[in-house]
């Protein structure tokens, strides 16, 4: 009795593989391409919504960025170190939402470098300016009191002091704000103009992290199992029957020719 269940089951399988075989012959070249299209209008438009979610995703981490300054990337009054470790954790909740749903979709993204769109799976290159604008400025800070600690015996004074002086116009002029990166820049190359503040530019150095810690860039997978995932592998499946169709029609066509 068990061996005819098993027998049963192996003819019921064998039965619907051929059905579905002989079901997908008597399907037409031309009504497969009929149907293909469609289906890439709706791969296209599942793709496109998931860009679209990557984008806002996208959006989230840099409003979460640029949170708690004002228009001119100024710290808003009244923003305590407590609230920046909020913002912090803000972005690093909104990273890590950013990087799951990348890693989990198909993200199709055209990414400009050199003056040319690539293609790539993923979001591309992220930046968070104003994360790493508020630490080096926090730096410069910190090397500031370093330098009123130390002016008496540095023959060059307060070099501190001395670079706010020629990049403070500056800023006002070009209206850069006092955590922006053209106003830190100003300020550490005027600071490395004295020889003897090597200390301070160190310290400048070591408290500044890597700007390559804040650029991020997720890459998504070729195929996920998701609608648009499973919508493209049809649609590849059904080009692959078109394709092996076409190939062995011009078998066929060649092989009369020659038995001709």
């Amino acid at each position: 009795m068990g061996g005819n269940w098993k027998e049963r089951i192996k003819g019921e399988t064998k039965e619907k593989r051929t059905g579905f075989l002989n079901f997908l012959k008597s399907i037409r070249t031309w009504q497969l391409i009929l149907i293909l299209i469609p289906l890439g209008f709706i791969d296209a438009t599942l793709l496109r919504f998931d860009h679209l979610e990557m984008n806002k995703l996208k959006e989230a981490v840099l409003t979460a960025d640029a949170a708690g300054e004002d228009e001119n990337g100024n710290i808003e009054e009244g923003e305590t170190q407590k609230s920046q470790e909020e913002i912090n954790k803000d972005i690093e909740a909104k990273l890590k939402d950013l990087k799951t749903f990348t890693e989990s979709h198909i993200i199709v993204n055209f990414v400009e470098k050199n003056g040319t769109s690539n293609l790539i799976f993923g979001t591309g290159p992220l930046y968070l300016e104003h994360q790493y604008n508020r630490l080096a400025a926090a730096a410069l800070a910190k090397a500031q009191e370093i330098a009123a600690s130390i002016s008496d015996d540095n023959p060059n004074g307060n070099v501190y002091g001395y670079a706010n002086a020629v990049c403070r116009p500056q800023a006002i002029a070009n209206g850069w704000a006092w955590n922006s990166a053209q106003f830190i820049n100003c300020m550490t190359s005027e600071i490395a103009k004295y020889p003897v503040t090597d200390y301070i530019t160190e310290q400048i150095t070591a408290n500044i992290p890597s700007t390559a810690l804040f650029r991020y860039d997720f890459a998504s997978p070729a195929f996920a199992p998701t609608l648009s995932g499973f919508m493209l592998l049809v649609t590849v499946a059904i080009m692959v029957i078109i394709f092996i169709r076409i190939i062995t029609w011009l078998i066929l066509k060649i092989a009369l020719i020659f038995i001709k």
